[in-house]
Formats: C-alpha cells, structure tokens, sequence
C-alpha cells in the first residue's frame, strides 16, 4: 500500500505566535512530528503542506521535503484538514503519482511513541478500514451516557436514552480523538469528499503521554511531558 505521509502547517498561529516553529525543548515543534514520519517504515513519501515561507525554510533544514507552496486560499482560519489532502494528492496527481490513502500527522501532537504511526497503519491495512485515527478513552463522568443536553430548558441525555446507566461498570468505553494520527483512503477522500469515510478504525493510545498544543498552557504541558516521553 502506497501511502503518503502529509505534515500540515500554516502560518498566522493566533494563539500561540509561530507555534509551528517554536522551539520546544531545543527544536521546533514541527521537527518531532517530521522524526516521528522519518521513523517509519511504511509510509511512502512525508512532505509538508505550508503557506508560510518561514515554515518551508525551516522544514527544508531539518530535511523536510516541501513540493509545494500551499495558496493562500487554502490556510485560512476555516480551511479544513479534508481540503489541504484534498491539494496535495491533486498535486500529485498532475504529476502522474498516486497514493491508496494519506495520513495525515499534525505538529500540534508532538508525543507520538516509537512505532505508532506503522503499528496505525498495519491496524488500518489489515482492517481494510476506511479510515483509522488514534483516540484517547474517555473518563467515565464524560462519558455520553452520563452526559446530559439541554432541549427545550430541559435536560436529556445525549445519547438519546430515557434512562441513565447507573453502575459505572455498564458504561461502554468511549473515545475522542487525540489528533496524533489520521489515516483515509485516497477513494474515500476524493470521492467520498470525507476524512473517515463508514468503516473507522481506531489505535488506542490512552496510556502515552499526551498533549495537543492550541494554548500557552498546553505549550508548557508539553514542556513538562517531555520528560516522560524520553523514558518510553
């Protein structure tokens, strides 16, 4: 299976100025994200989609491959992930290369173990999966079955039921996406023009430590994980 391996990063961070390419730790953030691709075994190509000239510069010097300049267009507030896949396989494409699927591996997870993202895409290949992302379980009190939605200035429970499970045992397991990893089909992407498609598949990596920087204080969580994450 031909797959590509796609970093995505655009410039104009709000929340964190040039969060991207800030150091953690004595490397930019984009860096552990792009060692934990070179580390794999399985992906075809890694490449950086970016609109950012910083960005590119600094990934050219860490060895990153840059084929393209992303347009603006598509590194705005509201551009979605879908769309910047979208891009880079119609590049490809124009250039007579194909991918069967793309995984998609953000900066903002720098922490991905040794071997996850090949042990991922072993699950989604043997899976025959439309998709497959990495996910964290949820703690029981987050749990949709204990989670309740306002209608109509009432509560319900979200999952639709008229009565709550009560034992904490009975809860079914329950997971959110860590947004380390992210693999689809290149079918279900361009024809489906959908990221996961109708069969997921999921790596579970709710014992690894974890972050997904969007904040300053997510920044310093990373900083203090980093520690833990040298040990594994």
């Amino acid at each position: 299976m031909k797959i590509l391996g796609l970093i995505p990063a655009r410039g104009g961070s709000k929340g964190i100025p040039g969060k991207n390419i800030k150091s953690l730790d004595g490397k930019p953030l984009l860096q552990y994200t792009y060692e934990a691709a070179k580390n794999s075994t399985l992906l075809s190509s890694v490449i950086l989609s970016s609109d950012d000239p910083e960005i590119i510069r600094i990934a050219k010097e860490i060895g990153l491959e840059v084929p393209f300049i992303r347009p603006a267009a598509l590194a705005a507030d509201g551009t979605s992930s879908l769309e910047v896949i979208q891009h880079a396989l119609n590049f490809f494409a124009q250039k007579g290369q194909n991918f069967d699927a793309v995984c998609l591996l953000q900066v903002t997870s720098p922490l991905r173990r040794n071997g996850l993202i090949d042990a991922a895409i072993e699950q989604f290949s043997k899976g025959k999966f439309d998709s497959l992302i990495s996910v964290r379980e949820v703690p029981a009190e987050f749990n949709p079955h204990w989670i309740f939605e306002q209608n109509n200035g009432q509560l319900a429970i979200a999952t639709g039921e008229k009565e709550i499970i009560s034992r904490r045992q009975d809860l079914p397991k329950a997971y959110h996406r860590d947004g380390a990893i992210y693999i689809t089909k290149t079918e279900v992407l361009q024809k489906q023009n959908s990221l996961y498609g109708n069969k997921i598949g999921f790596i579970d990596t709710t014992g690894d430590p974890h972050v997904n920087i969007d904040t300053p204080a997510d920044w310093e969580k990373a900083e203090r994980l980093l520690t833990i994450f040298r040990e594994q």
